[in-house]
Order: structure tokens, then C-alpha cells, then sequence
């Protein structure tokens, strides 16, 4: 859900200068905008995935209503071309984390993330959602509108107290220590790609899962170097043993359940379908 279809405006960020001044300039106007009236919301995590004692242990985060700050940050062009509108709207929206302190937003692993995306959409422009959904088995396409708070968290039993998880590759046997990425891994990921389409003149190639895989293990039978964890995931990582650890990894993380029931009124088939993430999720038509 972090990323949306190719209609949606930006898709990479490429000025750091241009996100710090942004991001300096949030905070100074956070402490106006808590005037404004919040709402607390609750993390896919739970807070069990960042250390004790960080702000996000709580599993909360307090967000106020969107305004036409925010709209301007919406709206801007530059913004918009940068690939960085989104990550600015939700830095503006994020008061605390429910107890007054201050939360990190590069910090935020990606289920918490989509969830506070999808409250600022609720708290900005209501829950009703109208989307084109294509029928999975004729592909007839229908609107239909899904209520965004209606929207639950996955069912994900949180068993780890930490962000660090293991899987014994079925094939292999090798075992693999992971983490859930955050904003910042993923941001480190963009950049990946980017350095590898470069180093290798190469626009066909996305380069996306293995720079994915090589953020997301931290060790490979122990080993936690990044000579290890690349020299695995390039040249001993088998398709099989990767397809049953990703499976592994959508299990254990905690996300928004982005699934709704549909019912095609052309062939009549029913089936639960993910809501596409189409520009009207933050752009919504007059």
C-alpha cells in the first residue's frame, strides 16, 4: 500500500534538500497547530516493533484534522514532482504519539505508516472512498464505494516483542534473520535502485526485490556482515526458498487489511479484492 499505481502523482524522491527544509519547517509549525482539534489513532504494531522507551512504543498516534495547510501541501507542484507529497502531509498531520511526545517519522514501519495514511484520508476527506475496481475473473470494471473506516488491522498475532524475526528456508535450511522496514529503509531502498540503474546503464531492470531483500535480512546462519547478506540474496537466494520467506514476511506484518468484499454485477463473481490506490485517495473529485 506504500506504494501507488502508476497514476498517481511522484513516485521517488530525489532532493534531499528540498525534504529537510520541508521538514524543518513542519516542526516549527507543529506547536500552532495543536490548537487544532486530534484524534488518536491505533498501530497495525501495536508499538511492539520499536524499542522500549521509544515514542512509538505506546502503539498510538495523535493526528490532527487536515487544513488548508495541508491542502497547499497537497496541491504543490513541486511537491508532487519530488515523489515526497505524501511523507510531507503526514509529517504536517502527526501531533504525538497519544502522550505528548514527539514522534519520528522516519521511524515508522510501513504498516503504521498506511495506517496513519489511510486516517488522514478519513480525517481530511471523509471515509466514502468511490473506486474502480476491475472484476478478477472478467475484468469488467464497476465503481464501488468503500468506507474507509470500516477498514480493520490485519490479524496478525504479534508474538515478537521486538523487530527482529527468523525463518528457516525450506529448501536450504538456511536461517534468516529479518526485520520490518521503516520510512528510512525504505528510502535507503530508492536510493538502491537508483545507484544500480545507474552503475549499470539499465532501464529495464527494477533492481527492487534484491535491494528489498537486502534491506529486510540482517543475517544469514549468524553471519550479520553486508558481504553475507549480499553475496546470499545475489547468488544463493533459490526462487523457491524466496517466494516461502516473502509469503512468511506478508504473514507476520502488521498492515492495514486494504481488503474488501466484491461482487461483479456483470458475471456475478464474488471474491475479496484489495482497493486499488488510484490518485482519488488524496485527490478526490469536487
Amino acid at each position: 500500500m506504500a506504494k501507488m499505481t502508476d497514476d498517481y502523482p511522484g513516485k521517488e524522491i530525489t532532493t534531499d534538500t528540498l525534504k529537510q527544509q520541508l521538514i524543518q519547517e513542519t516542526e516549527v509549525k507543529k506547536t500552532e497547530d495543536s490548537k487544532f482539534p486530534t484524534e488518536v489513532i491505533d498501530l497495525p504494531s501495536e508499538g511492539k516493533l520499536y524499542p522500549e522507551g521509544h515514542p512509538l512504543r505506546t502503539g498510538q498516534i495523535e493526528m490532527k484534522y487536515m487544513t488548508a495547510k495541508e491542502e497547499d501541501i497537497l496541491t504543490s507542484q513541486n511537491l508532487i514532482q519530488k515523489g515526497i507529497v505524501i511523507d510531507m502531509l503526514l509529517r504536517s498531520l502527526i501531533v504525538s504519539n497519544g502522550e505528548g511526545a514527539i514522534v519520528n517519522y522516519d521511524d515508522l514501519v510501513i504498516g503504521d505508516k498506511n495506517a496513519i495514511m489511510v486516517a488522514a484520508r478519513v480525517l481530511g476527506y471523509g471515509s466514502d472512498y468511490p473506486v474502480e475496481i476491475p472484476c478478477p475473473k472478467c475484468q469488467a470494471k464497476q465503481t464501488e464505494t468503500v468506507d474507509l473506516a470500516g477498514l480493520e488491522n490485519k490479524d496478525v498475532d504479534i508474538v515478537n516483542d521486538s523487530n527482529t524475526f527468523e525463518f528457516v528456508l525450506p529448501l536450504s535450511k538456511k536461517t534468516l534473520t529479518f526485520k520490518l522496514l521503516s520510512h528510512s529503509d525504505e528510502e535507503k531502498i530508492q536510493a538502491e535502485v537508483k545507484r544500480m540503474k545507474k552503475k549499470t546503464h539499465s532501464s529495464v531492470i527494477s533492481y527492487d526485490l534484491t535491494s528489498r531483500l537486502k534491506q529486510v535480512i540482517t543475517a544469514v546462519d549468524g553471519d550479520e556482515t553486508i558481504k553475507a547478506i549480499n553475496n546470499f540474496v545475489e547468488n544463493e537466494f533459490i526462487s523457491r526458498d524466496s517466494l516461502a520467506f516473502r509469503n512468511n514476511l506478508e504473514k507476520v506484518t502488521p498492515d492495514v487489511d486494504m481488503s474488501v468484499y466484491f461482487e461483479c454485477d456483470e458475471c456475478g463473481h464474488e471474491d475479496s479484492v484489495n482497493i486499488p490506490m488510484t490518485v482519488e485517495f488524496f485527490w478526490p473529485r469536487s
